[in-house]
């Protein structure tokens, strides 16, 4: 399910939010699954729990889980995580442009990318 890599320099909690972010949009966890407790999933990762709590509550402010009191964490609605996956990735494309521009890459040599399909 998720893993920690002890070579990634990102903290912990970061690598458990992506990887149940990965989980989500790809349909490994459809809406209303239930996300492992705090616990068993610390134990699972050998982390501190606290960590685990800190990856729950940032997917839950970023609106990919919800908290119902006293049974768990659960995915989202499918349509509310596609939105959030769509406006994550034009935001990575809108600094990838930027990165382009600042290299040298025009916005008419963008566009043609853009209508050829991209790099095939």
């Amino acid at each position: 399910m998720i893993s920690i890599d002890s070579r990634d320099p990102r903290p912990l909690y970061e690598q458990v939010v992506d990887g149940f972010r990965r989980l989500i949009v790809s349909g490994a966890l459809r809406p209303d699954d239930r996300l492992p407790s705090v616990r068993s999933l610390a134990t699972q990762l050998a982390i501190n729990p606290n960590t685990i709590q800190r990856a729950y509550r940032e997917l839950e402010s970023l609106g990919y889980v919800y908290s119902a009191a006293g049974r768990g964490s659960f995915v989202a609605a499918a349509d509310e995580t596609g939105k959030l996956h769509r406006q994550e990735l034009l935001e990575r494309f809108d600094a990838l442009v930027i990165e382009l521009e600042s290299a040298g890459c025009s916005r008419e040599q963008l566009v043609a990318r853009l209508e050829e399909g991209g790099a095939r």
